[in-house]
């Protein structure tokens, strides 16, 4: 089968204007303004896009597919997310992790999953580990799991300046950082740690210790959730200058809450003087989102869903910010830094994963590795233990 779409507003995330695009094979292999017409045939689409947005398939570099929770017993562990609360999303591209569970949640089970995702479609891959010490592992190492599972491209989500993590070391933090390295380097993977902050007064401290007194490069720590705290926030700037890349949660802030909206914390970014390419957005989809009182029994809980993310593009957009400013940190930003090949941007040879938006900046369609998923607001592809309810 060839696709052909035709009048596109390109975006790859640049903005290359009008166009159309050619796909076959699951790749997207050329584009430009002097494609040719096929003869109409079962093994041609034409679609004419009307002068539609169209952007790289969203790339969610924290999600937990196997599902999260568990802080207040088992009633409270949060269901897996389906294959279409992804691709409705605009996500054709995601990261799974282990969380606070890795009791009942497990490594072999995060690797199943990741490659049950990938099975039904999407873009999947996964660290290894989870918020505690020691980690948990399939090979008894975490450079042995990134080394020799296809699937496990770093460490994460261990937990920093939280009182659910097993309040690590600097010695230990150290320790984990150069397995993560020198998997990374033998396997030709990303080998970061994807580090969990809480919203306890250390914040980065162990980060900026780790790079100040040994001679690990700064794009080994990728700390998330940095949007949890204004003080936070700014640390994560200042290592952001390092060199670190900085990742912002999409979650819902209520009132009152000092977090900052993910749109916030974005759009501090930008206009920041900061490279533009180490700041990132995820979702925490399947995650428990949880509010604790000051002796750590969870009060309220809400979950993360993987709309957030083009929820927060759109409320970007919505602001006056440029589509091509804004749309790496969704897309090639975090494709890069974790080497997913392929992803995140739209060029001759890349995947054909793909979102066209519709007028309210949402995702309208999306293709992934050359399917339609979702075509025009109905999904076309489900998992396999989805039904019409989800």
């Amino acid at each position: 089968m060839i696709t052909i779409l035709r009048n596109v507003d390109l975006f790859a995330p640049e903005a290359l204007g009008r166009t159309s695009l050619v796909i076959a094979g699951g790749k997207l292999i050329a584009y430009g303004d002097d494609v040719p017409s096929w003869s109409r045939s079962g093994a041609v689409e034409e679609v004419d896009l009307r002068g539609a947005r169209v952007i790289p398939g969203l790339v969610d570099g924290h999600a937990h597919t196997t599902g999260g929770g568990g802080e207040a017993g088992p009633e409270t562990r949060v269901p897996a997310p389906c294959l279409s609360g992804f691709t409705r999303a605009g996500v054709t591209t995601v990261v799974g992790l282990l969380g606070t569970d890795a009791e009942t949640r497990s490594m072999e089970a995060l690797l199943a999953t990741t490659r049950a995702l990938r099975a039904e479609g999407l873009g999947a891959w996964c660290y290894t580990g989870g918020y505690h010490l020691p980690p948990r592992t399939l090979t008894g190492s975490l450079r042995g799991d990134i080394v020799h599972l296809d699937a496990v491209i770093g460490v994460g989500e261990l937990a920093l300046s939280d009182f659910r993590s097993s309040q690590p070391t600097l010695d230990e933090l150290l320790r984990v950082a150069s397995e993560a390295q020198v998997g990374g380097m033998l396997a030709g993977k990303a080998g970061v740690v994807h580090l969990h902050l809480g919203d306890g007064p250390r914040g980065l401290d162990l980060v900026r210790r780790a790079l100040d007194q040994s001679e690990l490069p700064a794009r080994v720590f990728n700390p998330t959730h940095v949007n949890r705290q204004p003080a936070l926030f700014e640390e994560s700037l200042e290592l952001a200058r390092r060199g670190c890349t900085i990742d912002v949660t999409c979650f819902p802030v209520e009132e009152g809450d000092p977090a900052l909206s993910a749109e916030g914390a974005l759009g501090a970014y930008f206009d920041a003087d900061l490279p533009r390419d180490r700041i990132t957005a995820s979702s925490d989809s399947g995650g428990c989102l949880p509010t604790f009182d000051a002796q750590g029994e969870m009060t309220h809980m809400d979950v993360g869903r993987a709309d957030t993310l083009a929820n927060t593009l759109a409320a970007l957009l919505r602001e006056g910010r440029a589509l091509e400013t804004v749309l790496p940190a969704f897309t090639s930003n975090p494709a890069r830094h974790l080497k997913l090949a392929g992803k995140g941007t739209l060029a001759a040879g890349c995947d054909a994963d793909l979102v066209v938006l519709g007028h309210d900046d949402l995702p309208r369609s999306v293709m992934v590795g050359g399917d339609w998923h979702v075509h025009d607001g109905e999904v076309l592809r489900r998992g396999t233990f989805e039904t019409n309810t989800h």
